[in-house]
């Protein structure tokens, strides 16, 4: 390839990314309600919208090491739902798998997102591109409830609301609330991902812990494919 077929090459890309970000931007660009809810305020809310609940779980702070997988296995997860008749929830937060918020607006579905009011607290972005969002108050940021089985008020809300539940990795929360899916006879689906490897490392080195090898996630143990731990 000569330098100018190159360069003509490279000016194309440049301005297909250029075009996706203003798409994004344009889909992401509406008026959003924010409120403090109770489980019973979220289950109303969604009642109301009288369409199909899809959430995903996964990882948020922690990353991805594969975030092209992770956005090509959300597609694949989207194709098979009408975006008219469906809302695309996740955790608020734009980080990990809040990246899917992006590809659900650029396909026409309307968004929302239940969080821990933690997220408020720790002064956590919502993502630009989720249009209902959720705080509950929560002492925790999601999960079981220390030494039950029982979920935290912002995980109870999230499974109690949601008609199907595909988790990508995923840690300690969206194991637990993938596990409480399940036993309630939720729909879900589990794809193995591995959390972002230098960010897990990064972390261990702060905490003077001993640097991970396994990077599978939480969920993984009791979701993937020769599973650790039984449900």
């Amino acid at each position: 390839m000569t330098t100018r077929s190159a360069s003509i090459v490279y000016s194309l890309c440049v301005a297909v990314l250029l075009l996706a970000s203003r798409d994004i931007a344009r889909a992401c660009d509406k008026p959003k309600s924010s409120k403090e809810a109770t489980p019973s305020d979220a289950r109303a809310f969604f009642k109301g919208q009288g369409k199909t609940v899809l959430t995903f779980l996964g990882y948020s702070g922690a990353g991805y090491e594969d975030e092209a997988a992770l956005i090509k296995h959300a597609a694949g997860i989207l194709d098979k739902y009408e975006p008219t008749k469906t809302i695309v929830n996740i955790g608020v937060t734009p980080d990990g798998i809040g990246r899917v918020y992006e590809l659900a607006k650029q396909r026409g579905f309307t968004t929302s997102g239940i969080v821990s009011t933690q997220a408020r607290e720790s002064n956590a972005m919502p993502s630009p591109c989720v249009d209902h969002v959720f705080y509950v108050q929560d002492a925790s940021w999601g999960g079981f409830v220390e030494g039950s089985q029982r979920l935290s008020p912002t995980s109870a809300a999230l499974v109690d609301v949601s008609d199907h539940l595909v988790a990508i990795g995923g840690g300690e929360v969206a194991r637990d609330e993938l596990v409480a899916a399940t036993r309630a006879g939720k729909d879900t689906k589990f794809i193995p991902a591995d959390m972002n490897h230098r960010i897990a490392l990064e972390k261990a080195a702060k905490k003077g812990q001993t640097p991970p090898t396994d990077f599978r996630g939480a969920a993984d143990a009791v979701f993937g494919d020769g599973a650790r731990v039984k449900r």
